[in-house]
């Protein structure tokens, strides 16, 4: 929630309530990668056992900065730790890794790790830009069994201490001066764990702890933790990857729960979402949010100038009424998504390899780059000669310098490759590295240069992973190894008849298909070779159904959704139901408003929703008021009486979104209806 005054700070986890279409490499891989893909394997990490006493590095957690912490007792016998990849997408040096931790999970116990990291991914996946980019992402779950189930100071300050792996514990590792929920980790024992992961460091990866517990809490900064199987628990990892990778804060109006911020001290704040100008001052000045001012907000309403945020009531304002690292559960708003575009994109060279370019090359050879491949928005590849952009390339990753009939002479040659996605507005970030990349040679025919042409049999290298189901949207992408005399040519088939895909064969569309639901088959055919790559495509998403308590009437019309009428505090259940594995989200939003990932209750996971017509007050923050979100205390309590309509879909593991459901709720005074 805030930053420490030390070297290290970390940002810390939201009070507020607010598996894998990766890349892979063929069996043709080289043995670099190829050693990066293999079985998951064992190795042997430091255990500790963490005094009472310690505090992680850095740590501001929930409004209370904890003081120096005595040194720890010697580490007793290292236990057993198994690296397992969830999702690789490339080499560990290539991307950014997510490293998933767990403590407190005995040997009998790993499986519920195992079920808590799925549920924690797939809301991850769930939400933009995360989405959209999981494929520069490599996650790693790291099982090490802890001696006793459970972790420390949990739920109370004289709760047992337990024997773990990662020494983790609430109220800040046992302090009396710290929230119970600040969730805190040994820093020392995640990092000898996270280590273990070949090819991720502190600078490419981002450690994740999940404690074995369902009381609330967490922290993040260099370290993000949460307990495993809380309701809400899944939904702070989103918000703690916007501080950690996106240098975003808290749009909070409090620091300390139920006691209001005051007001903002000071000028423009640095943050990229908060301000002190106005509208029209944001647009003259083209300062800020300007690009995306009256815009519908991905969270909700519009984009617009929403007063709070910084720990400040009132003096600074935010984008939009309820995002990400405002509210837990919805999405981020395109200010915030556009920030985290930048930063996750960051991590990662678009260009993958390329053509030799160190010397002159002649003009009897093919160039070639290998790019990135987005789930959702296929990256575009320019080729320039001299300067002047060809027509006719069709988005190709590869050029034959043969067909250009050059005149004699040296020329410059340029592949200029970049990410049309629509997340991004501001040219200085759409222009940044991040998001373009060139790459040119010097192609010489004066001299009459002649490079040698390698022996390289067509192959498939990198594709996305044909283990594991496709959505039917996904981008579906197989690149090739490449032969400097020509190109191989990547065809298409969709249960067994060919799909039409001019241009960068590298890359289908299965979104443009407009798939039937149902189950179908896909390949990729290097031409003129047996190399073939299938995939599953899962066309069907996942089913969802709602439950209520008993209301006073029900009603149905012709045309009409059914309608429930209430004049007093009802539940709302939601289920999903997949015909194959991962974990189902479900979301739901109410008259328009942002989609809500759907979490059961704060107070217990299996709990339905409660909408009361002020919301409910849960340890300093309000959920549940139907009608005009309400999240702290002096929120506007009063109650939206009159029909409301609720929606309700899903998100499966592979990427589909279900056709949104939805029923009429009618909200009326206390002894307002009739039975």
């Amino acid at each position: 929630m805030g930053r420490s005054s030390t070297a290290s700070a970390g940002r810390h986890h939201t009070p507020s309530l607010t598996a894998s279409s990766g890349r892979h490499r063929s069996p043709s891989s080289t043995a670099r990668t190829g050693r990066r893909r293999g079985l998951p394997f064992t190795a042997r990490a430091p255990r500790r056992r963490v005094p009472s006493l310690l505090v992680a590095a850095g740590a501001l957690l929930a409004g209370c900065l904890l003081g120096a912490a005595p040194p720890a007792v010697a580490a007793p016998a290292a236990p057993a730790a198994t690296v397992v990849p969830l999702q690789v997408t490339g080499p560990a040096e290539d991307r950014f890794n997510l490293v998933v931790l767990g403590d407190g999970y005995t040997a009998a116990e790993l499986p519920a790790f195992r079920a808590d990291v799925d549920r924690h991914l797939n809301v991850l996946w769930s939400v933009e830009p995360f989405a959209s980019y999981r494929s520069y992402v490599n996650v790693w779950a790291v099982e090490a069994a802890s001696a006793e189930s459970g972790v420390d100071c949990d739920p109370r300050l004289d709760s047992p201490r337990r024997d773990t792996v990662l020494g983790m514990g609430f109220w800040g590792l046992c302090r009396a001066d710290a929230p119970q929920r600040a969730l805190q980790v040994d820093p020392r024992a995640a990092d000898a764990l996270a280590a273990l992961v070949p090819g991720a460091t502190a600078a490419n990866r981002q450690v994740l702890a999940l404690a074995n517990s369902a009381t609330y809490g967490g922290t993040g900064g260099t370290y993000a933790t949460a307990s495993g199987s809380n309701a809400l628990s899944p939904l702070i990892t989103p918000h703690e990857l916007g501080h950690t990778l996106g240098g975003l804060q808290d749009e909070y109006d409090y620091y300390q729960r139920a006691v209001p911020g005051g007001t903002h001290q000071g000028g423009e704040p640095r943050s990229a979402h908060h301000t002190v100008l106005t509208e029209r001052e944001m647009r003259e000045q083209r300062a800020k949010w300007w690009r995306w001012l009256g815009e519908e907000s991905e969270s909700g309403g519009v984009i617009g100038r929403y007063e709070g945020g910084l720990y400040a009531t009132k003096g600074v304002w935010r984008p939009s009424r309820h995002s990400g690292m405002k509210t837990l559960g919805y999405a981020f708003d395109q200010v915030s998504r556009e920030v985290l575009v930048q930063k996750i994109a960051g991590k990662v060279d678009l260009v993958q390899g390329h053509a030799p370019n160190a010397a002159p090359v002649g003009a009897d050879r093919t160039l070639w780059v290998d790019t990135l491949h987005p789930r959702r928005d296929e990256l575009t590849v320019v080729w320039r000669v001299d300067g002047r952009p060809l027509r006719g390339t069709g988005n190709a990753r590869t050029l034959d310098l043969r067909a250009l009939d050059l005149a004699e002479g040296a020329h410059t040659v340029s592949a200029r490759v970049t990410d049309p996605t629509p997340f991004v507005r501001d040219p200085a970030i759409r222009n940044s590295a991040a998001l373009t990349r060139t790459v040119s040679w010097t192609v010489d025919t004066t001299t009459a240069v002649r490079t040698p042409h390698e022996q390289v049999p067509a192959a498939f290298t990198t594709h996305t992973d044909t283990a594991a189901p496709v959505g039917a949207d996904a981008i579906v992408y197989a690149d090739t190894t490449h032969p400097s005399d020509r190109t191989p040519a990547v065809r298409w088939s969709l249960d067994g008849r060919p799909v039409a895909n001019p241009g960068n064969d590298r890359d289908l569309d299965l979104g443009a298909l407009r798939l039937r639901p149902g189950t179908h088959r896909l390949t990729a055919r290097i031409a003129g070779t047996d190399a073939v790559l299938g995939w599953t495509v899962d066309a069907t998403p996942a089913t969802a159904r709602y439950e209520l308590s008993e209301p006073l009437r029900r009603t149905t019309r012709p045309g009409r959704p059914a309608e429930y009428v209430y004049d007093r505090p009802f539940t709302m259940r939601l289920t999903a139901r997949d015909d194959r594995d991962g974990h189902v989200v479900s979301q739901f939003r109410v008259n328009g408003d942002g989609w809500q990932t759907y979490y059961g209750w704060p107070t217990g996971a299996d709990a339905p929703y409660l909408f009361t017509p002020g919301g409910t007050d849960v340890d300093g923050l309000v959920y549940g008021k139907l009608g005009r979100v309400r999240v702290v205390p002096w929120d506007d309590a009063t109650p939206d009486y009159g029909t409301h309509t609720i929606e309700y879909r899903t998100l499966d593991a592979a990427g589909n979104t279900s056709k949104a459901g939805r029923f009429l709720v009618t909200l009326v005074p206390p002894g307002g209806g009739t039975t």
